[in-house]
């Protein structure tokens, strides 16, 4: 797989939680530290996208929000 993103963040599958039209995708990157995603659940079927699989996070943004408490 060959992507134009820069931002790649590689990971395993921590949990899936399946809505209506969306799932939301948890990957850990490393302990403790996860990415979540909403998409499609013709996405999670059509990736075959399970717990515990190694999945990419791909970011391709124009803008990144930084925040602070």
């Amino acid at each position: 797989m060959k992507l134009s993103a820069r931002n790649q963040l590689k990971g395993t599958i921590k949990s899936i939680t399946p809505g209506a039209i969306n799932s939301e995708v948890v990957i850990e990157l490393a302990e403790g530290v996860e990415i979540a995603s909403v998409i499609t659940n013709e996405s999670v079927t059509n990736l075959e996208l399970a717990v515990g699989k190694e999945a990419f996070a791909v970011l391709k943004a124009s803008n990144v929000m930084v925040g602070v408490a």
